[in-house]
């Protein structure tokens, strides 16, 4: 088995995240979450590693504000469509494109980072905790790492509001693969546990699709796609919601001295 590269799907992978209102929540919830923080680390250029980062939809917003950015995806063809971007882009951009298996990444080659991203990645690799634990080398004393991953939990609780008990029954495997669902999706508790062991505090947690997921196919004649992003918002760090997210960011800081 390996790790998922999207190099058949980029152009659908980019479309049907981000070009949609599933996207615009994802993007919003991010955003709200990490703003906050980036600001408490007091500088006002960051060294951010964006890991797995395909496009750098995340990365190209983050280097408008004038942070240094290292791009890191598997897929070529993600990394392609990061460099028309950037290229088009009125303002410039510090993106530095690495075409590499997040494995591969290095503290000597590439250097530590104030802030690591790492999202909607974590449940494609076979093994994400060691995988994980290995990013974090390249993390500084009291960085930032946000962490975005697929709620198994949540699978499983659209599983069965949409009566699909049998899918359920067989743990979600399926005899034909849909493309674009993660091959491992990640139980909330197992990455608080894995995020204790590595002595990283919790400063940020939300879910994102609190609600987006679970909509009725029949809404009202006044439904509005920006309400619904508010409601995400004022819900996604409230439970039960937060654990009902079909995906879980977690932003962490790690300790003073690292310990990873």
């Amino acid at each position: 088995m390996q790790d998922k590269n999207f190099d058949k799907l980029s152009l659908k992978f980019a479309q049907n995240i981000y070009g949609t209102t599933k996207g615009e929540i994802r993007a919003a919830v991010l955003w709200r979450d990490l703003i906050p923080e980036l600001a408490k680390l007091g500088k006002p250029r960051l060294r951010i590693l964006d890991a797995g980062g395909g496009f750098g939809f995340l990365s190209q917003k983050l280097a408008a504000l004038g942070h240094d950015i290292v791009l890191c995806d598997i897929s070529e063809q993600m990394l392609t469509l990061a460099k028309q971007q950037i290229a088009l882009s009125k303002t410039p951009l510090s993106i530095e494109l690495v075409h590499s298996p997040i494995q591969a990444l290095t503290a000597a080659e590439h250097g530590q980072f104030d802030v690591i991203l790492c999202h909607a990645v974590a449940e494609w690799l076979i093994d994400a905790k060691t995988t994980l634990h290995g990013l974090l080398d390249m993390l500084k004393p009291e960085g930032l790492f946000s962490l975005m991953f697929y709620n198994k939990e949540a699978l499983r609780f659209h599983s069965l509001v949409s009566g699909n008990f049998d899918y359920v029954k067989r743990d979600f495997q399926v005899k034909k693969k849909v493309r674009l669902t993660p091959t491992h999706p990640l139980y909330i508790e197992d990455v608080r546990h894995w995020l204790t062991q590595w002595q990283f505090t919790l400063v940020a947690q939300s879910g994102v699709r609190v609600i987006n997921d679970y909509l009725k196919k029949q809404l009202p004649a006044d439904f509005d796609t920006q309400q619904l992003i508010e409601m995400e918002l004022a819900y996604s760090q409230r439970e039960p919601y937060l654990s009902l997210g079909r995906y879980v960011h977690f932003l962490a800081q790690s300790p003073a001295q690292s310990q990873v």
